[in-house]
């Protein structure tokens, strides 16, 4: 199995000749400000068989770049509660997963799992295995109690694609909370630890920091490498987009 670092929170996983990409992102919202870094379009990154996404958010749902990539009739796979938010045009392919629901495609195994959204919307995480080799993509979610639960139904898990960046955000018709909408370093470290899992790939990160409307957390990696030090067993992998690992 291949894990490849697509812009964002995107990741395109790979196993016996079948592909898949969570969150694949090209059109940057333009409320988060400019993106920090190059989005370069999804064909950069090869050829999916289908798409899974996390949650509707516009950051991370973005169908006009799937079917401009991987065309209008590719399988598009959202949290059933997502189905009747989402704007899914021009997709004409796209499926509600509920919680718990396995879906087949090639060798892959793909499930969806627990995950809590920042502003309460649905959420879900994607549990990808192709019968050797788990993965586990969180989207962008908060921390939450159910670590245990994901570890103890579907891992132990090879890699678990995590966001780290502790956004703190400040959006219309939300009142200002101060508090972080998606994992911070230290939550991200400490959950693949609950998790057992083998690496540590960090997502949702340096792309935007748009202050005050979307802030990042600072010193990402340094904060990463030092809560790293007391969990034992787990490696980070800090990967550019295009970046790939073999597990």
């Amino acid at each position: 199995m291949k894990v490849q670092k697509l812009p964002w929170a995107g990741a395109r996983i790979e196993s016996g000749g079948t592909a898949i990409a969570i969150d694949p992102l090209f059109h940057f919202p333009e409320k988060f400000g400019k993106p920090r870094e190059t989005l370069p379009p999804l064909s950069a990154f090869g050829p999916v068989d289908a798409v899974f996404v996390t949650h509707h958010h516009d950051d991370h749902f973005d169908p006009r770049a799937i079917a401009e990539f991987y065309g209008t009739g590719i399988p598009v796979h959202l949290p059933a509660e997502s189905v009747g938010i989402a704007d899914v045009s021009p997709l004409s392919n796209v499926r509600g997963v509920a919680r718990g629901e396995t879906v087949g495609i090639g060798p892959l195994k793909v499930t969806a799992s627990w995950s809590v959204d920042g502003v309460g919307d649905p959420q879900v995480s994607w549990v990808v295995s192709d019968g050797n080799r788990t993965v586990l993509h969180c989207g962008d979610t908060l921390w939450h109690g159910w670590w245990w639960r994901i570890a103890r139904e579907h891992g132990p898990f090879d890699a678990v694609l995590l966001p780290v960046n502790g956004a703190v955000v400040q959006l219309p018709g939300l009142e200002p909370s101060g508090q972080p909408i998606s994992l911070t370093p230290e939550q991200a470290v400490a959950a693949a630890k609950v998790m057992k899992a083998g690496r540590l790939v960090p997502i949702h990160w340096r792309t935007v920091h748009h202050p005050p409307v979307y802030r990042e957390s600072p010193d990402i990696p340094g904060r990463l490498a030092r809560a790293l030090i007391a969990a034992e067993g787990l490696t980070l992998e800090l990967l550019e987009n295009g970046e790939w690992i073999e597990l």
